[in-house]
């Protein structure tokens, strides 16, 4: 066959032999990225994030190759942990369920949603987060810490969401049916801000979905992960991971693989 076309078959094998020494030479390059990227995320991302940051990079790769080579190396993201139950105080008021399980939103700042999460100092002590993500995006949008788990904390919270967004009366803010969002001071708030409340089922963290991901990829990527030895440090590394990395570096499945930033301005 190969006399047929008048190819020299030394020619042939050789350049067959290259081609193979170029794929391997390719795999090699790519499994070295990988590796990179995993231990500068402190073993926190799973093959479909890597392969989001490998396309971003300009790497032509699909997610089942990415977990082929990820197991090949032995890379493992870690695992999260549950989230741990608070104790509910006295409720002023329950809200309608206005989301119904529809976290998609036609522009920004039309649909939020809230929660808390627990962080643990290297001591022991407690620590408490507030966060408010924008369902168009899923960008988040305030981030606040407090040594208390109290309306105070989702009231201040509140405020410096609306102070950072062009908010339009009538905004959705969905939470559960935690004492701190039916206390009567974060009642008021709301009304005073023209903001409408909306609340899961009692007993059912599916109806904050994307509060229940968020918190758990934020403690899986940082709180499980470090150490944190005084209020400032913890305080610091919680602005840094929001601010900097999952609001505008962090790729997002819902985004298709873009950070929230670029997918708000993506043209």
């Amino acid at each position: 066959m190969l006399n047929k076309f008048q190819i020299n078959p030394n020619a042939y094998y050789n350049f067959l032999k290259n081609r193979k020494q170029q794929y391997h030479a390719q795999v090699s390059q790519i499994k070295s990225k990988i590796e990179t990227l995993f231990h500068e995320h402190q073993g926190t991302l799973g093959y479909r994030m890597m392969g989001d940051l490998l396309r971003m990079a300009g790497e032509d790769i699909c997610d089942a190759t990415v977990y082929k080579y990820m197991d090949e190396l032995g890379l493992k993201a870690t695992i999260r942990r549950k989230k741990k139950p608070y104790p509910s105080g006295q409720k002023h008021r329950i809200f309608e369920n206005l989301l119904n399980n529809d976290y998609k939103a036609e522009s920004p700042n039309t649909k939020w949603c809230t929660d808390f999460t627990y962080m643990k100092l290297a001591n022991g002590v407690s620590r408490y987060n507030c966060s408010i993500i924008d369902l168009y995006d899923r960008k988040v949008v305030a981030s606040l810490n407090s040594n208390r788990i109290d309306a105070a904390l989702a009231i201040d919270t509140l405020k410096l969401a609306v102070a950072n967004n062009t908010v339009s009366e009538g905004l959705i803010l969905h939470s559960d049916q935690g004492s701190q969002f039916c206390s009567k001071a974060f009642i008021e708030s709301c009304e005073s801000l023209k903001i409408q409340q909306s609340m899961s089922r009692a007993g059912c963290p599916s109806d904050n979905a994307v509060m229940e991901r968020f918190y758990g990829t934020f403690k899986s990527e940082l709180i499980n992960v470090f150490h944190f030895y005084t209020e400032k440090e913890l305080d610091e590394a919680v602005d840094d991971y929001i601010y900097d990395w999952y609001n505008y570096r962090r790729p997002h499945t819902y985004n298709n693989g873009l950070p929230p930033f670029y997918a708000r301005y993506a043209v």
